[in-house]
């Protein structure tokens, strides 16, 4: 065999170990909880927080007004579920009114940068995009 064939051919690789199935996750099986993270990083919501907080830490209401559309109830949760999975760091202030603000942690900044670059192909991308949406979407 040439050496061409060699470097083409991939190596056998072992079987992975239960442990290091685990600490990887398997985004394609079911009941992964990766998946849920997914669904928290690329849901409308979650990636418009992601990428507004990538200006800095912004409160509740900021947050809301620079995110167009956005409901408070639709919020609080994407903010409860991306402060959950590590993403976002909520600093509430004992004071009247109360004052919350948000900040990505280095784990959201990761994220933030990985869904902006989506965000940003699909804004640069849309026009050929939308020439395959039919005469009757609404847009």
């Amino acid at each position: 065999m040439s050496s061409a064939a060699n470097r083409l051919t991939p190596a056998p690789q072992r079987p992975l170990s239960l442990s290091e199935k685990l600490g990887r996750g398997d985004l394609m099986a079911a009941a992964c909880p990766s998946r849920e993270v997914l669904r928290h990083l690329t849901s409308r919501w979650g990636v418009l927080v992601l990428i507004a907080l990538r200006s800095g830490t912004l409160r509740f209401g900021d947050l809301r007004r620079r995110i167009g559309g956005v409901s408070e109830r639709m919020l609080a949760q994407t903010l409860q579920w991306l402060e959950n999975d590590g993403m976002v760091e909520r600093k509430a202030y004992k004071i009247v009114p109360p004052h919350v603000e948000y900040t990505l942690t280095p784990l959201g900044e990761e994220a933030a940068e990985k869904v902006r670059d989506l965000a940003d192909w699909i804004e640069t991308s849309l026009p050929r995009i939308s020439r395959h949406w039919g005469a009757d979407r609404d847009v």
